[in-house]
């Protein structure tokens, strides 16, 4: 059952290509709001996967793999989202690659998507790094906190 994820996502790399989504020029274009085929793309991904989530969550559907039910938990705001979701349009603007596309780049042999790739693997490194120094940070006593140089 865990290699129907393969042809899935190969299907779904294809479509992905197929509707320009792995195509710089698309993106640039959308930027500079020449072309809005992308954006017709994301909306019609919207108006398809909101009802669909709302009906996992309606039925309770359950796993594949566990059985288990499937829950959607909202996750709570938090303040670094609003520069997160900043820095995210900046790169993914000054990239002309989508994060969530640039690996059907890869495969379609687009080579500058490698950099793409390495800086969301950079970043996402730095960040847990911030995560953890915050998580240590609020866990030492107050103490131990004033004698760390």
């Amino acid at each position: 059952m865990k290699y129907l994820f393969l042809p899935l996502g190969a299907l779904f790399g294809f479509l992905l290509s197929r509707a320009g989504a792995t195509t710089y020029d698309y993106y640039a274009a959308l930027f500079l709001f020449r072309d809005l085929q992308l954006m017709w793309v994301i909306g019609a991904a919207v108006v398809v996967g909101a009802p669909l989530l709302a009906l996992l969550g309606r039925y309770r559907v359950r796993s594949l793999f566990t059985g288990e039910p499937i829950q959607l938990q909202p996750k709570p705001f938090k303040r670094g989202l609003v520069p997160g979701s900043l820095m995210l349009g900046v790169g993914w603007g000054l990239s002309a690659a989508c994060p969530g596309t640039v690996l059907a780049m890869l495969g379609e042999g687009k080579l500058g998507a490698a950099c793409t790739v390495l800086g969301i693997v950079i970043g996402t490194w730095l960040y847990g790094l911030w995560q953890d120094r915050q998580t240590s940070a609020q866990t030492q006593p107050a103490d131990a906190a004033q004698l760390d140089f």
